[in-house]
């Protein structure tokens, strides 16, 4: 899921972080347990709790002082505290969730020893399953947090317990630390706040946060008034004027999604960190200076919340969105008419739109779920109809199929969505079933094996050289003759050192994938031959559930003349196109070869560009010239070859069969 020259996200940041569940409010209603659960002593009498009752004398100037602090609204900050707490402090108890002060701050750590069984697993409440509803996909998906809230104002832990005036602006830090997180300002506008309001208490459902958040902005148009616990005497003067949301609230106006889905906003920053150098992502206009033509289906081989550290970091890659594996829950990180730089080649990401999927390539059952598949589909459907981009196997492409830029970074390409990722079953969600369109002679096949059924050997899903368990796969497996026990096919850019080719799950040197079409190269038996990287290349198909179904397009080969033409990773202007202030691009031609009397399907053909990010202010150039290129799917992986080196050979009927 990574960019060019940065690696695969390290395994610190892709380890699963905990999760903790957060408890509501409504389990307050199990007041009789505290007598036997909550061993807390009495309320102190002395100089201490004069003192403590002093500071709640002064609450209202604590409010006025820590929403000035921190730059939230006081009315929403008083809001939150009241649908909280009421304003109450408790004396420096804890509820039974391990919450204390105005805010309610919950002691994650505390409030998992507290009930029966808590040590070992999540507390759970009425609003916590992430089914319920649509989910807010956040790391915020947990209760207000005492000790975040504490690192954030720099104090002990212990003083936002007991401390009224730290407790209020240890919520007031996290209400803006929130709001940053969303990417929005510290608006002196309360409804700029809604979003950051909902997230507060930490329901991972937004039927059960908008409630809340309705809740709270209710309080602040008619206002409230009370005397605390404390006898404190609270007024929140009303302010009708404040608007509460609509029930979809929680879905920014901005956000680039399908009104049937649930999306959310974690924004990717873009700040210099460097000398003229910025991150994580690429401001633009496309499709006005560039149009989108390509969507890239990643996963993260990591679970979110590590992988929304990461968007976030602006000295990380970056991506337009992330699918969560549960319940399909869409967040967006970047517009899509900026770049990310998430598919390991500039040329990509430049016309492209990254979404990544939560999940592992090795653990398809664990991660791929419907819920996800589903939604992706729906998210990439509306984005294809935006950008007009074409609903085939080269446009709509895995990480594993982007084509690398040079020669030199083949072997640092990444693998994933891998092997079992089922893209039949994807495009038929997406309403562009793969089928064939001719008979089994034809001169072209498209790889379309039965995902069920099909089950080639994979190893080092959890060890290496250690088969994996047998499982429904889109890929398939090429040899260099027409035998099952011939040698695989072998990449000479992945493994330029010669070394053959392995079974590995994530070795994609001799395999191709299902909705991928190439030109027969030859027929033997139940074998058939494609055109691969400029080999031919054996695969097992036989007449009963064949592995590909015949298909029309058109294919390239070389002019009469060519005895062997040049392929590229990237489809870049002639040096002529170039203004004098941006230096010619190399056009490093990828160490394969394309010789006369092969061919490879085509299925776009594009003008040659370059995009250059050397401005001052981070923003890129594109450079457009006049030559063009065939994009062809000349192996695993996708290339481009000059139009004036080839010829375009039609395949409208069921051509004859070539000759071994």
């Amino acid at each position: 899921m990574t960019d060019p020259a940065a690696p695969r996200v390290p395994d610190a940041v892709r380890r699963r972080r905990r999760r903790v569940v957060c408890v509501t409010a409504s389990l307050a209603l199990q007041v009789p347990l505290l007598v036997t659960l909550l061993n807390v002593p009495p309320a102190q009498n002395g100089p201490a709790a004069e003192s403590s009752a002093a500071d709640e004398r002064r609450l209202e100037d604590v409010f006025t002082a820590a929403a000035a602090e921190y730059g939230v609204p006081r009315s929403v900050l008083m809001g939150v505290s009241y649908q909280q707490s009421r304003w109450d402090s408790h004396r420096g108890k804890p509820s039974v969730v391990g919450g204390y002060g105005p805010m309610h701050l919950v002691d994650v750590p505390y409030a998992q020893g507290m009930l029966p069984g808590a040590g070992t697993q999540p507390l759970a409440g009425p609003h916590t399953s992430p089914r319920q509803g649509n989910s807010l996909g956040t790391r915020s998906a947990q209760p207000a947090d005492l000790q975040r809230a504490a690192r954030l104002i720099g104090v002990p832990v212990e003083q936002l317990r007991t401390d009224p005036a730290a407790n209020v602006r240890g919520g007031a830090a996290l209400l803006a630390a929130t709001q940053r997180e969303l990417g929005k300002p510290l608006s002196a506008d309360p409804a700029d706040w809604w979003e950051a309001v909902a997230r507060f208490p930490g329901m991972s459902d937004t039927v059960s946060a908008n409630t809340y958040a309705n809740d709270v902005f209710n309080v602040i148009r008619r206002g409230a008034h009370r005397t605390t616990d404390a006898g404190q005497h609270i007024t929140l003067p009303a302010n009708p004027g404040v608007r509460a949301q609509p029930r979809d609230s929680l879905r920014p106006k901005d956000i680039e999604c399908p009104p049937e889905l649930s999306c959310s906003w974690i924004r990717a920053p873009y700040v210099e960190i460097g000398d003229g150098e910025y991150g994580n992502y690429d401001p633009a206009d496309r499709p006005k200076d560039q149009k989108i033509e390509y969507i890239v289906i990643h996963d993260t081989e990591g679970p979110l919340p590590s992988m929304f550290q990461t968007v976030q970091d602006p000295n990380e890659v970056s991506w337009h969105y992330s699918i969560r594996s549960s319940d399909g829950h869409v967040t967006q990180h970047v517009r899509t008419k900026d770049a990310a730089r998430h598919s390991g080649s500039q040329y990509i990401n430049a016309r492209s739109i990254g979404i990544e999927h939560e999940g592992i390539l090795s653990q398809p059952d664990t991660w791929y779920t419907e819920q996800m598949y589903q939604a992706s589909a729906r998210l990439v459907r509306y984005l294809a109809k935006k950008y007009d981009i074409p609903l085939d196997r080269q446009h709509i492409f895995g990480h594993d199929n982007v084509p690398s830029p040079m020669g030199v970074t083949i072997p640092h390409m990444h693998d994933d969505p891998g092997p079992f990722w089922d893209w039949e079953h994807y495009f038929d969600l997406l309403g562009a079933p793969l089928r064939g369109t001719a008979g089994r002679h034809s001169e072209m096949v498209m790889m379309l094996p039965d995902y069920t059924t099909h089950k080639p050997l994979f190893t080092g899903c959890r060890t290496s050289g250690v088969p994996c368990t047998p499982h429904g796969s889109s890929a398939v497996r090429l040899h260099t003759e027409p035998r099952d026990d011939a040698p695989l096919i072998q990449d000479p850019g992945r493994r330029p050192e010669g070394d053959p080719s392995t079974e590995d799950v994530n070795d994609l040197g001799s395999r191709v994938s299902a909705g991928q079409v190439f030109a027969v190269a030859g027929r033997s038996g139940d074998w058939t031959a494609i055109w691969y990287q400029g080999s031919k290349a054996w695969f097992k198909n036989p007449k009963v559930r064949p592995t590909a179904v015949g298909t029309t397009g058109r294919m390239v080969t070389p002019k009469e003349g060519l005895s062997e033409i040049a392929v590229y990773g990237r489809a870049l202007p002639e040096s002529d196109a170039y203004p004098d202030d941006i230096p010619v691009k190399d056009e490093s031609p990828l160490p394969y070869t394309f010789r006369a009397g092969q061919r490879y399907v085509t299925q776009d053909r594009v003008v040659g560009s370059f995009v250059d990010k050397s401005g001052t202010d981070g923003t890129f150039r594109v450079v457009q010239g006049d030559d063009e290129f065939y994009e062809i799917q000349f192996g695993h992986r996708l290339a481009y070859v000059r139009v004036d080196d080839v010829d375009v050979v039609d395949v409208s009927t069921t051509a004859g069969t070539p000759s071994d």
